[in-house]
Order: C-alpha cells, then sequence, then structure tokens
C-alpha cells in the first residue's frame, strides 16, 4: 500500500510540474500582430526616391542586415520579415504607407523611418495605434517625448543639441562672427536653428547676419548662396539635407566664398555629399560624428571596422563605403536586434517599448570610442554624445572630446 501512495505522490507531483510548466510556456510566449514562433514584421519607409533619396541607402543597409541575422539564425529563433516602402521624402505618402504597413500588412513595428517632416505627419496615427515607431531616423528634438508620445523614440543625437554645440564653439573660438544661416523650410530645419539660436543666447542677435530658408522642393539652393555672400559673412552655418548640401558647397566655391563653414552632421557624408561637391571644394568644414567614419584611417585595423566590413562583402557588397549612411543603417539595425533579443518570447508591442526604453551602455559595433546607447522610461534619447571633426584632404579629422548635448525632450 505505502508503494502505490509513493506513486500517486509521484504521479500527482509530475501533473503540477507539467501543469506548471506549460503554465510557464504559455506565459513566456506572447505575441501581438507582427510576431510568431517563426517570424517578426518589421515594416520601414524611406525616400528611396525624391530629394532626399541619398539617404535610402540606409533601408538597404538595414535590409542587408537583417538578411545576416537571419542567415545566422534569426532573433531567438525568429526570421525578420522587413518590410520597406518608398515615400519620396512626400509626408502625404509617408501616412499612406504606414497605414498600408499596420492595417494590411500587419507589422509588429515600424522602424526607423526617415526624415521629420514624415515622420511628424504619421506620429500621432503610430501612437493612437500604439504600435512603435521606434528609432525614427530624424534627430529632431519632439521624438524624445514619453510622456505625450509613448510609442515614438528617436537614435541619434538631437539637432537641438548638435547645434548648441556648434554655437559653443563659435562663441569661444570666433566670438565676433557675422553667420549666415541657411535652413530647411520645415520641421528638421527649424529645430536646428532653434538650437543654435538658443546655443548663442544674446550674442546671437548681433552675430547672426543672414537667416535664409529654402524649400525641399526648390531644384537648387544656389541663389540663397549669392545672398549669404553679399552679406559679408564670415561664418556659415549649413542646416540641409545631402542634395542642397553638396550643392551648397559646390557654390560657395564657384562664388568664391570662404566663410568658415558649419555643416550639420546628417549631411557629413563623404560618400553622398563631400565627394560630389568635391574635396577640394569642403577643406576645414566643420561637422560632427557620433559613430565611425569609414574613410578614417585610424580605424583600418579596429574590430568593430573589420566586423563592417565582413558583413558588406558578403551581404551587401555593391554598397559605397564611403558613405556615412551605410554606416548609420549598420549600428540602427543593431540597436533593434538588441532590442528584439531583449524582449525574449514576450513579442509584444508593450514589450518592445519597455525593453527599448531600459538600454544601459549599449554599444554596438561602429560607435565611435566613449559614445554609447542610454535610455530610461523617461528618456528616449538613444544617442546624446558627439565630437567635432573637420575635413582634410580626402577625410574627416576628429578633433576635442566626447562631448554631451544637453537638450532634453
Amino acid at each position: 500500500m505505502p508503494a502505490m501512495h509513493v506513486r500517486l505522490g509521484a504521479f500527482s507531483a509530475a501533473l503540477v510540474l507539467a501543469a506548471t510548466l506549460s503554465t510557464a510556456a504559455f506565459a513566456q510566449k506572447k505575441y501581438d500582430t507582427g510576431a510568431s514562433d517563426t517570424e517578426i514584421k518589421i515594416g520601414n519607409i524611406m525616400p528611396y526616391s525624391g530629394p532626399a533619396s541619398a539617404y535610402g541607402v540606409i533601408g538597404k543597409t538595414e535590409e542587408a542586415y537583417f538578411r545576416k541575422i537571419n542567415a545566422e539564425g534569426g532573433i531567438n529563433g525568429r526570421k525578420i520579415n522587413f518590410i520597406s516602402y518608398d515615400d519620396a521624402y512626400s509626408p502625404p505618402k509617408t501616412v499612406e504607407q504606414a497605414r498600408k504597413l499596420v492595417e494590411s500588412d500587419e507589422v509588429l513595428l515600424i522602424f526607423n523611418s526617415l526624415g521629420t517632416p514624415p515622420n511628424s505627419a504619421i506620429q500621432k496615427y503610430m501612437n493612437s495605434k500604439k504600435v512603435p515607431q521606434l528609432f525614427v531616423a530624424t534627430g529632431a528634438t519632439k521624438w524624445n517625448d514619453p510622456k505625450e508620445f509613448p510609442w515614438t523614440m528617436g537614435w541619434q543625437p538631437n539637432y537641438q543639441s548638435e547645434a548648441q554645440i556648434y554655437a559653443k564653439y563659435m562663441l569661444k573660438n570666433h566670438p565676433d562672427s557675422k553667420i549666415a544661416v541657411l535652413y530647411q523650410n520645415d520641421d528638421y530645419g527649424k529645430d536646428y536653428l532653434k538650437g543654435f539660436k538658443d546655443g548663442l543666447g544674446a550674442k546671437g542677435s548681433s552675430m547672426i547676419v543672414i537667416e535664409e530658408s529654402y524649400e525641399v522642393s526648390e531644384p537648387t539652393i544656389d541663389s540663397h548662396i549669392v545672398k549669404m555672400k553679399s552679406t559679408g559673412a564670415d561664418v556659415f552655418f549649413n542646416i540641409t539635407t545631402p542634395k542642397f548640401a553638396a550643392q551648397a558647397i559646390k557654390k560657395n566655391a564657384e562664388v568664391g566664398w570662404k566663410p568658415l563653414h558649419f555643416l550639420n552632421n546628417v549631411s557629413a557624408s563623404i560618400g553622398s555629399v563631400i565627394k560630389p561637391a568635391g574635396f577640394e571644394n569642403a577643406q576645414d568644414i566643420i561637422s560632427s560624428q557620433y559613430f565611425k567614419d569609414p574613410t578614417d584611417p585610424q580605424w583600418t585595423n579596429d574590430p568593430s571596422m573589420k566586423a563592417w566590413n565582413e558583413f558588406l562583402d558578403k551581404y551587401y557588397p555593391e554598397a559605397n563605403r564611403a558613405d556615412a549612411s551605410v554606416m548609420y543603417g549598420y549600428i540602427v539595425a543593431q540597436g533593434l536586434v538588441h532590442v528584439l533579443k531583449a524582449c525574449g518570447d514576450d513579442l509584444t508591442r508593450a514589450n518592445v517599448m519597455k525593453q527599448a526604453a531600459s538600454m544601459r551602455d549599449f554599444e554596438p559595433h561602429g560607435l565611435l570610442p566613449g559614445v554609447k546607447v542610454n535610455t530610461s522610461p523617461t528618456d528616449f534619447a538613444p544617442l546624446s554624445q558627439l565630437r567635432l571633426e573637420r575635413f582634410k584632404g580626402e577625410t574627416w579629422e576628429l578633433f576635442g572630446d566626447v562631448i554631451s548635448g544637453d537638450v532634453g525632450g
């Protein structure tokens, strides 16, 4: 009889254990639309055509990186299904593509959609649908607003912090300069301008001699350059996207205007801006950076640069390795993979945002030494550090220390 009792006891213990395990297994696996045992569906919107098409390589790099991840077994055994659409940098088109991704393709989230005006156009929609608008490819300050927009998160250092860093440099080294500002007439341009004016403070009104804006629909900004030159300005803050940045560098040389030239980070790519404008025309331009420039010889034997080159050799051999946007795409794709891995088997939209808001000292391959990714539930700005750089010969030369931006949401 006692033996029977033992067996029954063991049997009921096994039942309890089985029930516990199945409950644990059940509790562990949670999915929202766009995730399953086998795949994670990720949406993306890029300007593959139109005035900002130079940025299209970001989407191509991300697609290549996710192919690499899938070939290596995916994320916790799940393959990434990356669906990327063209919006031609046109906000109405962005809205159309976002609706398609969320309502027809049924993606888990939209990742790294590009541009300030395009992302502004879908921010309310994404938040009302409670679908993550994750690591947007724009440095506007407003993406760091977890209270109002808990489903939207930025990635790169914000434009206001960057512009303040330039302003501080000018105040310290060129306090009596006459500054001409050229900016794109939209949220992106105005965000940089605000940071710049805040950085200059009371001196700004006497230092800035002209604020010239252009529309993204203009074919050329040549006339704006001529107008700015006529003011006698000796410092030029160039707040433009790649196509117009290259035009400005070229036109300055043509008309013989040689101010101290500050170029916003979003157009610091050698491949898509500097080289087309002519190396000889870009000497001594100052910009800023938070990741390694692939053309900089100091990184030749750097392990993270070797890993980057190996990735491109295998998955995106036709990439222009002098284009900073390729490195940008590589770094932010690592950010998404990091978040998805951290989600484990809880692939809900809420957990995606929770994991994205708890990154601690994450260092994807390609960031400059000392630059790290940090977020919290109240800070949705993953990157906030930069170093200044000056263009010399055919490459950027870093100078000064890593500087932290001090602009919150």
